[in-house]
């Protein structure tokens, strides 16, 4: 398994670079609304603020994953995560090493799940959630799963 050079807390700075893996996933079926201009980015980053988070992944000097977890969610001490890699840099650890750190991040503070959803079609999201111990039902009309703390 190779790893990024650097996986590290994204700040408003990394906006631009968020944009652009966001671009290169095209239209597959990943749980965003589609492209995100940088200042989309940016306002994601600030209302996340301390109690939730996106890490970014780099190749060398190139942004190529990120994660978030998000936890504005109506369940207490329960957040959201999502992880999304360019295809060009997949199956090389980079979404596992994301969701430790966000998984990390959770566990320093205080919440006790990590719930989402995963979008209709996406085996290779499944697989990877699996392989992290996520719980995802077998009969999951609603694509969701949960990874408890």
């Amino acid at each position: 398994m190779t790893r990024a050079t650097e996986i590290r807390r994204a700040g408003e700075e990394d906006s631009e670079e968020i944009a652009a893996v966001i671009r290169s996933l095209g239209s597959e079926p990943v749980g965003l609304p589609g492209a995100m201009p940088p200042e989309r980015v940016r306002e994601w980053i600030r209302r996340l603020g301390d109690q939730g988070a996106l890490y970014v992944a780099f190749d060398g000097s190139i942004a190529v994953a990120f994660g978030g977890l998000d936890f504005s969610t109506t369940e207490p001490e329960t957040g959201l995560l999502g992880v999304w890699v360019a295809p060009d840099h997949r199956r090389r650890g980079l979404a596992t090493a994301l969701a430790e750190e966000l998984i990390e991040f959770a566990r320093l503070r205080g919440y006790r799940r990590i719930r989402g959803r995963l979008p209709e079609g996406n085996e290779p999201a499944l697989s990877f959630l699996s392989s992290i111990g996520a719980m995802v039902p077998l009969r999951n009309p609603d694509m969701s799963f949960e990874l408890p703390l």
